[in-house]
């Protein structure tokens, strides 16, 4: 399978990936939008059973580079996507 290229703008669509993938993909994201100097991520997990969700607000919140996690407004995805912001 050939790698997918994601554009490091601060926004990550879950929609093509396996839940396994989801883990080391957000820390790569993470990594990625720190060095291109963006602190400020919407990550849309869809809506489904919440359990995404879940599991993405739980990486985010132990990840030492996050400052905060929260529901998106309803501008933003509401309950289908989280914002996080990281620190500098």
């Amino acid at each position: 399978m050939d790698p997918i290229e994601i554009p490091i703008d601060g926004v990550l669509d879950l929609h093509t990936f396996l839940p396994k993938e989801v883990k080391p993909l957000l820390y790569d994201y993470i990594a990625a939008c720190r060095e291109n100097g963006i602190f400020s991520l919407r990550i849309i997990h869809g809506k489904g059973t919440g359990v995404l969700k879940k599991r993405v607000q739980g990486i985010l919140s132990a990840h030492p580079h996050v400052r905060t996690v929260a529901d998106a407004p309803a501008a933003a995805g509401g309950w289908g996507a989280t914002l996080a912001e990281l620190k500098p």
